[in-house]
C-alpha cells in the first residue's frame, strides 16, 4: 500500500497537475469530484465550456479531457498510488468521462521525467527553429503514442504539404464562418480568476510565408492587420490517430497526445497543435485519404 496520505495539499497537487493539460481554446472543459469512500477522482465534462460551432460533436472536448486524464494518471503514480482508470464508466451519466481510483503501489515505476515535464509543457504559437527533430526523439514520440493505443505518423514532404493545404483551407473557413469566428474571439481575453481562454500575448504571429496556418483566434477579417513573422521553411509534422472513432477513442487520443507532448517537452522540443482541418467533416475525411 502507498504510504502517501490523500490530504488536501496532495489532492490540490493532483488537480493542479491535471489542469496543466492543453485544451482546445484553453476552455478547460472539465470538473473534478472526489469520492472519499473509494478514493476515486471523477472527471466530468463541463458542457457550457464546449464549443458549439467549432466542436459540435464534442470530439475536441473529449480529447482535451483525455489530456487532463493522462496528467492525473502521471501525478497519481508520482504520489505513490496505482491509477486504476475507467473511461466512460457509467453509460447513464454521459458527462462522467473517466474515473481514477487511487489504489496500492504502482505496478510500473513512476516516470519522473513525465511528471516534471507536465509542469513545463506549453503549446507554442511562435516560429520554431529550422533544426530537424533528432531521429531518436521521433522514435520515442511514436513509442509514446503506441503505449497509449494510438499511432503517431510522420508524413513525408508531399503529404506534409497536403496536410498544411487542408489546414489552411480550414483556417480560412473558420475565419469566414460567423458562428465560429464569434466563438473563437470570445475565448481571447486577458487572464481572469478562472484562467480560462487565450491571453492576447500568447496568440503569436501569423506566418509571413503563408505556409504554416497558425490559428487566428481573433478571427480577423483582414489578415493584413495581423502581425507576421517568417516561420520555418520545412516544418516537422506528426499526425496522431486512433483505429476507431468512438468516444472512448477520443479520450485515448487525448491521453496519447499528452504523453507525446510530455516526452517532447522532456527533450526540450516544443510543439504547436494544428486542429483546424479536423473541425470540418469533409476536410477531416481528406486527412485520412492517401
Amino acid at each position: 500500500m502507498s504510504s502517501t496520505v490523500l490530504d488536501v495539499p496532495t489532492l490540490e497537487t493532483l488537480i493542479a497537475a491535471s489542469v496543466a493539460a492543453p485544451s482546445i481554446h484553453n476552455t478547460q472543459p472539465w470538473r473534478f469530484r472526489l469520492d472519499p469512500d473509494t478514493a476515486t477522482l471523477e472527471i466530468r465534462a463541463v458542457a457550457e465550456r464546449g464549443l458549439r460551432h467549432t466542436d459540435p460533436s464534442g470530439r475536441a472536448l473529449h480529447i482535451s479531457v483525455g489530456c487532463a486524464l493522462f496528467n492525473l494518471r502521471v501525478a497519481v503514480a508520482h504520489c505513490g498510488w496505482e491509477p486504476v482508470t475507467r473511461r466512460l464508466p457509467r453509460p447513464g451519466e454521459p458527462e462522467l468521462l473517466a474515473t481514477v481510483r487511487l489504489a496500492g503501489t504502482p505496478r510500473f515505476p513512476a516516470a519522473p521525467e513525465l511528471y516534471d515535464a507536465l509542469w513545463r509543457r506549453h503549446s507554442s504559437r511562435f516560429p520554431f527553429a529550422d533544426r530537424p527533430v533528432p531521429a531518436s526523439v521521433l522514435t520515442e514520440l511514436t513509442e509514446a503514442a503506441h503505449t497509449e493505443g494510438a499511432v503517431l505518423d510522420l508524413p513525408g514532404p508531399t503529404r506534409t504539404d497536403r496536410l498544411l493545404r487542408l489546414t489552411r483551407e480550414a483556417e480560412q473557413r473558420n475565419t469566414a464562418d460567423t458562428g465560429r469566428a464569434v466563438e473563437s474571439r470570445r475565448w481571447v481575453h486577458p487572464p481572469n480568476a478562472a484562467s480560462l481562454g487565450m491571453p492576447p500575448e500568447a496568440i503569436g504571429p501569423q506566418d509571413s510565408r503563408e505556409q504554416i496556418p497558425v490559428r487566428d483566434f481573433g478571427a480577423h477579417r483582414h489578415p493584413t492587420a495581423l502581425a507576421a513573422r517568417p516561420f520555418e521553411k520545412r516544418p516537422s509534422i506528426a499526425v496522431l490517430s486512433t483505429l476507431h472513432d468512438r468516444r472512448t477513442d477520443w479520450l485515448r487520443a487525448g491521453e496519447a497526445l499528452e504523453r507525446v507532448l510530455l516526452v517532447a517537452t522532456s527533450h526540450g522540443v516544443k510543439a504547436s497543435l494544428l486542429h483546424q482541418a479536423l473541425e470540418w467533416p469533409d476536410l477531416r475525411d481528406q486527412l485520412t485519404d492517401g
